[in-house]
C-alpha cells in the first residue's frame, strides 16, 4: 500500500512504512468493528431493546423497534464481520450511514465535545468505516482469503 513514487523527508523510515503498513491496516479495521460489538450485545442480549426503541422513537425513528433491532444486529454481527474483514466494503458502509445520521440527528445538536454528548467520536466512528466501505478489507482480511471484495 506504500507509494513508492512518493519522496519521504526521512527514507530511512520507508522499510519501516512498508513493513508495517498492510498491519497497521488490518489492526484498524479490527478495532473499529470490535467497538461496535459491544454496543451491538447490549442492544440484544441484555433486555435493553425497549429502552433503545424508546430512545429511537424520540429521535423520529420508527418503527423504533424494528431500528432498533436492525442497529443492534448491525453493531453486533456486522461488528464482527468488519473486525475479520469478511463483507467488508457493505458492512462498512452500513456503518458509515449508521453513524452519520447518529452524528445528524442525536450528537450534532449536542455540540461537537463528546464530552457533552457531542459529535465528535461519532464523526470518528462514521469516517473511519467511510474508509473501508471505499478501500475494502485489506491484505489481512477473510475477503482477500476467499478472493472476493464486494
Amino acid at each position: 500500500m506504500t507509494d513508492q513514487s512518493n519522496p519521504l523527508i526521512i527514507p530511512a523510515l520507508r522499510p519501516l512504512y512498508d513493513n508495517f503498513s498492510d498491519l497497521v491496516f488490518a489492526l484498524t479495521r479490527f478495532v473499529i468493528g470490535a467497538t461496535f460489538v459491544p454496543h451491538g450485545y447490549v442492544k440484544l442480549f441484555t433486555g435493553n431493546i425497549q429502552n433503545v426503541a424508546k430512545g429511537m422513537a424520540a429521535n423520529g425513528l420508527e418503527p423504533a423497534l424494528v431500528v432498533a433491532y436492525s442497529l443492534g444486529a448491525l453493531e453486533f454481527f456486522g461488528g464482527i464481520l468488519l473486525a475479520i474483514g469478511l463483507l467488508t466494503r457493505p458492512v462498512a458502509f452500513l456503518f458509515f450511514v449508521e453513524m452519520a445520521v447518529a452524528t445528524f440527528l442525536v450528537h450534532l445538536p449536542k455540540g461537537f465535545f463528546a464530552s457533552a454528548g457531542g459529535a465528535e467520536l461519532v464523526i470518528l466512528l462514521s469516517l473511519i468505516p467511510l474508509f473501508f466501505a471505499v478501500r475494502g478489507g485489506g491484505k489481512y482480511s477473510v475477503d482477500r482469503v476467499i478472493g472476493k471484495e464486494f
